[in-house]
């Protein structure tokens, strides 16, 4: 998730994400967005007339289209596609992060929630529209794996649930043991959900 290579728009809305993970909408300011994007601060009000809002909202956008496409590498990284492989790489992703870099870093989305939810009703809508965006896309996986329709919506939405509060749990405790025992704990029940599959 390179800076490099973006146009100067397209750094800033990555960069805004990048620095909600780790500190917050409150914490965030335009001044340090630009800093990290190393696009001119004059760019901000030309790309983003609508101020802090806006930024944020497309940062959340963008985080939960980054999310929604992770689904397909995740599922092309396994050899035999199951839900609980599925749901095991979208863990690792974070244990690998917090293993290599620490523990400041978070969900974009869910920091916008939390901060946001209440102040801002734009800013809610696009969480909600970014968490309905990546579970969809988790749906169409376990669809695509042999879990029946009627099931694959409530365990996508299981499967992030589950991922945001171990996030929570793991950056509180400075220890990815809640992401680990989410993906032991949950993978059983995931995959007895496709269609044929036995209790275990």
């Amino acid at each position: 998730m390179a800076v490099s290579g973006r146009g100067p728009r397209e750094r800033m809305v990555f960069s805004a994400a990048q620095l909600i993970r780790r500190d917050g909408v409150a914490s965030t300011g335009m001044r340090e967005v630009a800093a990290h994007a190393r696009a001119p601060r004059g760019s901000l009000q030309h790309y983003f007339p609508g101020g802090k809002e806006q930024l944020v909202n497309e940062a959340v956008g963008w985080a939960g289209r980054y999310a929604a496409e992770r689904v397909d590498r995740f599922l092309a990284a396994l050899p035999e596609p199951t839900p609980s492989g599925l749901f095991a790489q979208m863990v690792r992703q974070w244990t690998d992060e917090y293993g290599t870099t620490g523990f400041a870093g978070g969900c974009p989305v869910a920091a916008a929630t939390v901060d946001c939810a209440e102040s801002t009703a734009s800013t809610r809508e696009a969480s909600s529209a970014a968490f309905a965006h990546w579970t969809g896309a988790v749906a169409r996986a376990l669809s695509g794996m042999g879990v029946p329709g009627e099931r694959a919506e409530p365990l996508a939405t299981l499967m992030i649930s589950s991922l945001e509060g171990a996030l929570l749990m793991a950056r509180a405790e400075r220890d990815v043991r809640a992401l680990t025992t989410v993906a032991r704990e949950l993978g059983p029940l995931l995959d007895a959900a496709v269609t044929g599959a036995g209790p275990g």
